[in-house]
């Protein structure tokens, strides 16, 4: 794989699909969501990864009001951080974290506090210090609101972040944001970010002395 070097000041990471593989769990209770609803799992699926759950519900069932939806991801929510069997960190999440230690960085994640905080620490991962979650948004992604607002929180210009993400909706969030993206995963690819890897083992970050990361991607 050619490596790609990206300089940035700033970098902000998703979390289900880039640090967290909540996959099982997420197939588990999106898949149950489906059956109730009597729509194909295969094609929900396709929709949910990256977004909050009421704005999946309302690609999904377009004609039901946003009250109902709302109401339902409230109940879904509590389903999925009542439920951490099989969450485990994406290979090289821990030392990737470890290595940002006192480096700029945020969490920026569809999931909410109480969600965010049971699959980080089921992954066995500390949580950045700087966190934007779906409380602190008013759109979810692929609006770009949420990487706005982790730039502004860590004082660096969108143009000097980079963005860690696995989903289409996220990967055009980190773009509409005017950042650059790097795809995590073998979902990422078909999205067009500016460098993929396959998961977290093959990045890693470099301090310069004026203060700016050096981002290698795509090398062990």
């Amino acid at each position: 794989m050619t490596a790609t070097v990206l300089t940035a000041r700033a970098l902000l990471l998703d979390m289900d699909g880039t640090l967290v593989n909540s996959d099982a769990v997420v197939e588990r209770i999106w898949r149950r969501w489906s059956e109730r609803h009597g729509l194909d799992g295969d094609e929900v699926m396709k929709v949910v990864h990256g977004r909050q759950g009421h704005a999946s519900m309302a690609v999904l069932l377009p004609d039901r009001p946003v009250k109902q939806n709302l109401a339902d991801n409230a109940r879904m929510l509590a389903e999925e951080t009542a439920d951490v069997d099989g969450v485990v960190e994406v290979p090289g999440a821990a030392a990737f974290l470890a290595s940002l230690a006192g480096l700029p960085h945020a969490l920026v994640t569809s999931a909410d506090v109480a969600l965010s905080t049971a699959r980080m620490a089921a992954a066995g991962l500390p949580l950045p210090a700087v966190r934007v979650t779906a409380e602190s948004v008013g759109a979810s992604k692929p609006d770009p609101e949420g990487f706005l607002k982790g730039a502004a929180e860590l004082g660096v210009a969108p143009a000097d972040c980079v963005v860690f993400e696995d989903s289409g909706a996220g990967i055009a969030a980190g773009r509409a944001a005017g950042m650059r993206v790097v795809g995590v995963g073998a979902r990422a690819g078909v999205h067009g970010p500016d460098a993929v890897v396959r998961d977290l083992t093959g990045v890693r970050v470099e301090a310069l002395a004026d203060g700016s990361l050096r981002v290698h991607v795509g090398e062990a």
